[in-house]
């Protein structure tokens, strides 16, 4: 017998019995992008490697550990791509939909990253985003924190999740603070942990978000960014934090949020629940002017945010939210006996053209009545018609109720349509 061949570690089947909530997470992100006038984009899952390096940069731990990086046969460096950002900036470049324009775009799908797999982190995950080009106010800042507080809404989370904001400032005032922050972690060298010993030259604003209990201590007496931001920078934030007082969004000011990528500039955030555990993190981002011209094109504002839709499926089964998804079948048509076959077919064909918003399924396979009563209830339908010989000599179908203890009931032919109207 062949050796049985699994899923590759990190990276999951999805199956039937899960796809509905995806499928309801997915429908809400759609609503909500288009009720923004945003449009979608969709790049290839394989980029050049050099991409990831210019973008994120080599010294991130993406690049330095995770990508899923390879020759093809030509010689040339590929890369599955880790996240969404760097694609869509590429392919903006590459069609000339970016310089002088206004862009309000939106993604979703499949990023790899070769970690160690934990629940709600896979090696293959799925991310939506959206990416906003040549705006380099506020108010489009705002903008994209109103949409990800429109969807923990939609999603009925929004008690479960918080806002985290922080600006970076500009370039050159982030490389003030970033000699300042390296001369004061020198000083303090002995105390920091192997990660941020790693760090404390390469990037040694990642220092600021360690998990090291002695390092955060240590970083209370450290420099602060603020203390070395320009007007424009601040105006820029207080600007930021008055449109969202002005719409209701709660934040907290983290000073300590950097991001782990290098393309980050002045705003940044994170949405955060303490309903997982230490995968607190569910939807970040901020702006990014520097990395269009950075990736070859000409220098254009940018903003964006990703959200890791496995994080967003386990919050809501955490909290036991994704109970009242629809099931995957309204009706269950089944045919008692060979000769009732056709009838039972030509009956869910009307009604899929008649009433297009149901969901209709018929029984194939035979079977005895109490086989495909059975098949019936598991398809999670909420009524069974029953076509059998008695029925079609009196042109009349059987609905039957499978979810509550009503009664069944005869309706002729004619009648049908009206009645599961009425009824579903």
């Amino acid at each position: 017998m062949a050796k049985q061949i699994q899923a590759i570690r990190g990276m999951n089947d999805l199956l039937p019995t899960q796809s509905p909530v995806w499928q309801k997470v997915e429908s809400i992100i759609r609503s909500s992008v288009s009720a923004f006038g945003y449009s979608e984009i969709r790049t290839p899952i394989v980029e050049s490697t050099d991409l990831f390096k210019r973008s994120i940069g080599e010294v991130t731990d993406i690049v330095e550990k995770e990508m899923y990086t390879f020759e093809d046969r030509n010689g040339d460096s590929l890369t599955l791509r880790p996240e969404g950002t760097a694609s869509t900036v590429r392919a903006g470049n590459e069609h000339g939909l970016l310089y002088n324009q206004e862009q309000r775009l939106w993604y979703m799908g499949p990023m790899f990253r070769h970690e160690r797999p934990q629940k709600g982190r896979y090696r293959q995950f799925h991310q939506f985003g959206v990416e906003i080009y040549g705006i380099g106010t506020a108010d489009i800042d705002a903008e994209v924190l109103m949409l990800s507080a429109r969807l923990w809404q939609q999603l009925g989370i929004e008690e479960h999740v918080s806002l985290e904001l922080n600006t970076l400032g500009d370039p050159a005032e982030r490389a003030a603070y970033r000699e300042a922050l390296i001369a004061f972690l020198e000083q303090h060298k002995e105390k920091l942990d192997e990660d941020s010993k790693r760090r404390m030259y390469s990037n040694p604003l990642r220092v600021l978000d360690s998990k090291d209990q002695n390092v955060q201590a240590l970083l209370a007496d450290a420099p602060a960014l603020n203390d070395y931001l320009g007007e424009e920078s601040k105006t820029h934030f207080s600007t930021l934090c008055e449109l969202l007082d002005a719409v209701g969004i709660q934040y907290t000011i983290n000073s300590r949020l950097v991001r782990g990528l290098d393309y980050y500039n002045r705003t940044v955030f994170e949405w955060v629940t303490s309903s997982l555990g230490s995968q607190g993190t569910v939807l970040a981002g901020g702006r990014y002017d520097g990395l269009v011209g950075q990736l070859g094109g000409k220098d254009t504002p940018a903003v964006g945010f990703a959200m890791g839709l496995e994080r967003i499926v386990l919050l809501l089964e955490t909290l036991e939210l994704n109970n009242d998804i629809a099931p995957e079948v309204d009706i269950y048509v089944t045919a008692m006996g060979d000769n009732c076959v056709v009838e039972a077919i030509k009956v869910a064909q009307e009604l899929r053209q008649q009433l297009p918003t149901l969901k209709v399924m018929s029984h194939c396979g035979g079977g005895n009545f109490k086989k495909q009563m059975k098949r019936a209830d598991k398809s999670g339908a909420q009524f069974a018609l029953i076509i059998g010989e008695n029925e079609i000599a009196n042109n009349q179908v059987a609905i039957k109720p499978l979810r509550n203890n009503n009664e069944q009931q005869l309706v002729t032919r004619s009648e049908l349509v009206a009645k599961l109207a009425e009824l579903i």
